[in-house]
């Protein structure tokens, strides 16, 4: 009969392990999980000190000249941003009436090359008459200059406007009062038997000068 050993047990435990995120270093990682985290951190780079990039999306070297988008000036990448170029634009022409912004400078490709008054619209030196009293001419600087008749003083007491006349005419000629009567002027009226009467020459404002003689009545009377 062999020797005798003790009887020997043997206990397992079960422990759990909990793993924290902290715990975990990038070596821990398989090589595609590192591979997706640096892809991450590419994405999210703003390329500050770096490089530019312009509307696209483009990204340009420090020192590499670009423009940042279709409208803007030539630009210089810098570690601080976009340094841009701001040339000395041509003046748009006052009356330009289409102003395009497809480059570094805005760019006039309408001028204006006609007058507006009252509404209507007239080529450049015509002229025109928005009334009978008024003379129009559109100028070259694309506004309005306007001349009023000056009517000369009718040489009558009953003056009238005709259509399509600026100014009053004496249609009988000049005139002139005598009394309540109007008489022609440049000749002797008699408006009465005893009454002659004559208008001041070229002052038909101003009432006749009469001179009364011997009524024919009493001539024939006596």
């Amino acid at each position: 009969m062999g020797p005798l050993f003790p009887a020997t047990c043997v206990v397992l435990f079960a422990v759990n392990v909990v793993v924290t995120p902290a715990s975990i270093g990038p070596e821990d990682y398989p090589a595609d999980e590192a591979e997706r985290a640096a892809s991450n951190d590419i994405i999210f780079d703003d390329y500050r000190g770096k490089g530019c990039v312009d509307d696209s999306g483009f990204v340009y070297k420090l020192g590499e000249r670009f423009f940042p988008g279709h409208s803007n000036c030539p630009c210089v990448c810098t570690e601080d941003g976009p340094v841009c170029d701001q040339p000395e634009c041509p003046k748009i022409h006052p009356k330009c009436t289409k102003v395009e912004h497809n480059g570094c400078c805005p760019e006039c490709k309408e001028v204006k090359n006609f007058c507006e008054y009252r509404g209507k619209t007239y080529k450049i030196l015509e002229e025109f008459k928005p009334s009978p009293c008024e003379w129009c001419r559109c100028e070259p600087n694309n506004e309005v200059h306007c001349v009023v008749a000056d009517c000369a003083v009718p040489e009558c007491v009953n003056p009238v406007y005709e259509p399509e006349q600026c100014c009053p005419i004496c249609k009988n000629g000049p005139n002139c009062f005598a009394g309540t009567t109007i008489i022609p002027a440049g000749i002797e009226v008699k408006v009465d038997d005893c009454t002659i009467c004559r208008c001041h020459n070229g002052d038909w404002w101003k009432p006749a000068q009469c001179l009364r003689r011997e009524c024919l009545n009493a001539q024939a009377s006596s």
